[in-house]
């Protein structure tokens, strides 16, 4: 089994919608003195190893999210690197690494990856370790440094979604324009005028319609729609643009 490299780790900020708000996905940090059981550490992270000696950065985050979805080929981008000498300074931190018995270094340096998935389709899990999506206004206490890099990544998240078509990792394959509307005011954090934003949704050649209506749900079932990388790869002759 390879080892792991002690001063070199990749964090995940993984975004994930339920049609109503954006979550991201923490994992708990829970450290009990042995004797007295009393809770020395309860608070929160993002999800993150240290890198293996066989393997590249990019790897490490695609296995680490492989082994919680069993997804392959999520949407996953480095974002930024960590590497400020005071970061893990932090008491609880301290107390925290030296009670792992992996040998980590004190002085670590963490490459941070955006990912989006369609959380409504898969069950995450971690041996060990509670998961659990939190709404992203909503945060738990979050240890080490993890603050500052969901906020980075939250920042990456809506300078890309205005430019690029990423918005559409975070829904199942068949969506409604409602559902789009809500997704992107939840990433962007603002209103949209729901006719001005259906007329642009459908000038979207990529954006396409399917003779198919929700099932199963109590309010009149709406059309459905599917997004087309194959079109929108074809069909791009200008910036991607949803300011809507």
């Amino acid at each position: 089994m390879p080892k792991t490299i002690s001063n070199i780790s990749v964090d995940c900020v993984i975004f994930g919608f339920d049609f109503k708000q954006l979550n991201v996905l923490l994992v708990e940090r829970k450290l009990e003195e042995p004797k007295s059981k009393k809770v020395l550490i309860d608070d929160w992270t993002l999800v993150g190893y240290h890198i293996l000696e066989d393997e590249n950065i990019d790897n490490a985050a695609a296995r680490i999210l492989k082994s919680m979805s069993g997804l392959d080929h999520v949407f996953l981008e480095q974002f930024h690197t960590f590497g400020n000498a005071n970061r893990l300074n932090n008491p609880k931190d301290k107390l925290w690494l030296k009670h792992q018995s992996e040998g980590f270094s004190d002085r670590v340096v963490t490459v941070a990856y955006l990912s989006l998935i369609d959380s409504t389709s898969v069950s995450l899990s971690l041996k060990e370790r509670n998961v659990k999506w939190y709404p992203v206004n909503e945060l738990p206490e979050l240890g080490f440094d993890h603050r500052k890099i969901f906020e980075k990544g939250l920042d990456r998240l809506r300078d890309k979604v205005r430019s690029e078509p990423i918005g559409f990792e975070l829904l199942p394959e068949k969506f409604t324009i409602s559902q789009l509307q809500r997704l992107y005011e939840e990433i962007l954090g603002t209103e949209f005028d729901r006719r001005n934003f259906r007329k642009k949704v459908l000038q979207m050649k990529y954006v396409i319609p399917l003779d198919e209506k929700q099932k199963g749900v109590k309010h009149k079932p709406a059309q459905l729609f599917i997004f087309s990388r194959e079109v929108y790869e074809k069909t791009k002759t200008e910036r991607f643009d949803f300011s809507v």
